[in-house]
């Protein structure tokens, strides 16, 4: 499957803004994150992409990503690809994190969400303005962005084998480089 196919599968299925964006950070994460660790970077970021493609439609936790997985297929995924995004769902019956693409989706899809809310509440909701130290202080603020699971951060950075602030980082620097398609920067 090519970018141009996944945006199409992504686009047919998502129509909201926020969640398309939110896919668009994800891949931009998996691509920076398949640069540093010498993979595929096309593969990482198709599964960033369509992460989650099919969640306007199975929003519980019982069926998403679980009932995508079959179009996924369909279209011409490969089976690497969708097994790391059945593997990033939060149910019981996500099988295991296996791979490094199954443990980086899972480690940059909650802190992806988390960088956008930072920047969201900066004055001029700018992701240059956002810095490591910025989002490790707001981490330990429980009231903010209180649907993000801090320990799936932390669990993230463990998994991909580096200290929380370079995972943040990491992910963060990626983002800026997409900033003006995510919404997030001033000029």
């Amino acid at each position: 499957m090519t970018r141009e196919e996944a945006w199409a599968l992504l686009t047919e299925w998502t129509t909201t803004d926020h969640l398309i964006k939110h896919s668009l950070a994800v891949e931009a994460a998996l691509r920076a994150y398949a640069r540093r660790l010498g993979e595929d970077e096309e593969k990482w970021a198709l599964a960033g992409l369509l992460h989650d493609f099919d969640y306007e439609r199975h929003q519980t936790l019982d069926r998403h990503p679980k009932e995508g997985a079959p179009v996924l297929r369909q279209r011409g995924v490969p089976d690497d690809v969708v097994y790391a995004i059945l593997s990033h769902g939060l149910d019981a019956e996500a099988p295991p994190r296996r791979s490094a693409l199954d443990r980086a989706l899972f480690a940059v899809d909650e802190l992806t969400g988390f960088i956008t809310a930072v920047a969201l509440v900066r004055p001029n909701r700018d992701l240059n303005e956002v810095e490591v130290s910025s989002v490790r202080k707001k981490m330990k603020d429980k009231a903010f962005a209180r649907a993000v699971s801090r320990e799936d951060v932390v669990q993230g950075a463990e998994l991909m084998g580096v200290t929380l602030d370079e995972h943040i980082g990491v992910v963060l620097v990626a983002m800026r480089g997409i900033a003006p398609r995510l919404g997030l920067t001033s000029g």
